[in-house]
């Protein structure tokens, strides 16, 4: 695991946040960072790898499956996990919630 997936995932394990994230999950072809199965949400972190090309490709083709299988993707740079921790776990809880709020 990437140093900024592991910190985001020391952060959420257990519940911290009032939600329970799977980390390196399946679903379908492509595996997710970090996935709230109550709300259907991933959370991804993107690292140096990210800023290739080919990574890019990568990324948007897994985003529209995930959409077409109704999961809300949310991206954050390893940087932001770095340096604005705080900031990162409020936007996962805010969407969790929001998330949960407008399920149907």
């Amino acid at each position: 695991m990437p140093k900024g997936e592991l910190i985001l995932w020391g952060a959420l394990r257990n519940r911290t946040c009032g939600y329970k994230f799977r980390r390196q999950y399946g679903i379908g072809p492509f595996i997710i960072d970090l996935y709230c199965p109550q709300v259907n949400l991933a959370v991804e972190v993107d690292g140096l790898s990210h800023i290739y090309e080919e990574q890019k490709q990568y990324d948007k083709r897994r985003q529209v499956y995930l959409e077409s299988k109704r999961i809300h993707v949310i991206r954050f740079e390893s940087g932001d996990v770095f340096f604005n921790l705080d900031r990162v776990l409020q936007t996962i809880y805010d969407t969790c919630k929001h998330l949960e709020k407008n399920k149907t």
